[in-house]
């Protein structure tokens, strides 16, 4: 099976059908039937096609005379991904022009459009890398929501934008003893205490992971477990807690972790991080609105949000969002915040967090509970002081850390109960 006919595929299933890139890999029959070097290609290809979609179809305006029609969408994901090779991956002119037309010759779907493929990606070849060059900051991404960080970030949206257009390197958070994990995990130690990677490597073959020593979690989302402080022998809900990265990091500091999240699914790799690590929590499948149990003594609650701070891992959710999700998701997240008020001890800490960059979903929130009940505790000395608002929340963005690869967006918030 060919890997960029399952790289347009993949493609397809996220812009036409609306799945996420991840749900996408489980339900494609073309990229399930490649194996090894194939299988990864067609996962880079189209997550670079992804992340540069809104630039690669810019050039390739340029060279057609009309857009392709809706009724081929085959043909219009192939061409994308063949510009895609051109333009973003550097592969050779004979080899991504050539091996693409050969897959549109092989698909049914394609056929009729690949001497039109041959045409204009032989133009992309020759003209395009600097009209891509050219367009100006966010083209890569919804003009309804770049504008959206304008308005909020100023003069810091270009180089948010820009640093979305880098792979973003992989970070480690480890049980114990950050410092002494940096060599033989091949990474660097970051000003927060996460490793991050300095090479690519087989994750199951990096010193530690049989042993249970440390998990994949990116730099900002280790930081929200941190702001609770000293959580040794606490009971601790971590409510939406799915995949589970913060309930190793409580477990490991000495909570008594109850995880709770509404997918079983989800929870299953929890299970498994927890087995390795040789940690332990109670994990619960429940919606967090119904859940009800005896009072904690602190709540972490990273809710469900727009994600759009994860751009750099998922650059297919800016794509799947819109206007509209920030509304029905603030909902959501107030609604939750007042169910934690049910759940945590008299003058017991919330830590509420979204890996979102969406104002509303962060301080818009905030500003709400701080109406019904609720009053923040301000943040000091807990992380670095460029992550701590004149409010005294946690804000990360892309932009951050540019000389060692950014880290994603988040936003969190200290809450006690008036």
């Amino acid at each position: 099976m060919n890997a960029r006919v399952a790289a347009a595929e993949l493609l397809m299933t996220v812009m036409d059908r609306g799945r996420a890139l991840e749900d996408a890999l489980d339900v494609v029959p073309s990229f399930n039937a490649l194996q090894g070097r194939d299988r990864a290609f067609a996962r880079a290809l189209a997550t670079a096609g992804l992340r540069r979609l809104g630039g690669v179809n810019a050039v390739l305006s340029r060279f057609l005379d009309r857009p392709l029609p809706d009724t081929a969408p085959h043909a219009r994901a192939l061409l994308h991904i063949g510009a895609t090779q051109l333009l973003v991956l550097g592969t050779p002119a004979h080899a991504a022009v050539g091996e693409t037309v050969e897959a549109a010759n092989s698909l049914h779907e394609t056929r009729g459009f690949a001497k039109l493929m041959n045409a204009v990606l032989r133009k992309v070849a020759k003209d395009g890398a600097p009209l891509l060059a050219a367009l100006p900051p966010g083209a890569d991404l919804p003009p309804w929501l770049y504008t959206r960080w304008r308005a909020t970030y100023g003069e810091a949206a270009p180089r948010i934008a820009q640093a979305l257009l880098q792979e973003p390197p992989l970070d480690i958070s480890v049980k114990s003893d950050p410092e002494s994990w940096a060599q033989p995990l091949l990474g660097a130690l970051t000003p927060t205490g996460s490793i991050r990677l300095t090479a690519p490597a087989p994750i199951d073959s990096l010193s530690g992971f049989n042993d249970g020593a440390w998990w994949v979690q990116d730099a900002a989302a280790a930081l929200p477990a941190r702001l609770f402080g000293d959580v040794r022998g606490k009971r601790v809900l971590d409510l939406c807690a799915a995949p589970g990265g913060k309930t190793l990091q409580l477990a490991a500091a000495g909570a008594h972790v109850t995880a709770v999240d509404k997918s079983d699914a989800r929870l299953e790799r929890l299970r498994e991080n927890l087995a390795r690590t040789k940690l332990s929590a109670e994990i619960i499948a429940a919606d967090a609105l119904e859940f009800r149990a005896e009072p904690f003594d602190a709540i972490l609650l990273d809710a469900p949000c727009t994600s759009t701070g994860t751009l750099r891992r998922h650059p297919d959710v800016a794509w799947l969002r819109r206007p509209s999700d920030i509304r029905s998701l603030t909902e959501l997240q107030s609604k939750l915040i007042t169910a934690c008020a049910k759940l945590l001890k008299p003058g017991a800490p919330l830590v509420y967090a979204v890996c979102s960059l969406e104002p509303e979903e962060g301080e818009g929130v905030v500003a709400e509970a701080l109406r019904t009940g609720w009053r923040r505790d301000p943040l000091r000395t807990e992380i670095p002081s460029d992550f701590i608002t004149a409010a005294g929340d946690m804000r990360t963005h892309p932009a951050y850390w540019p000389e060692i690869g950014g880290l994603d967006g988040f936003y969190a918030a200290r809450l006690l109960r008036t």
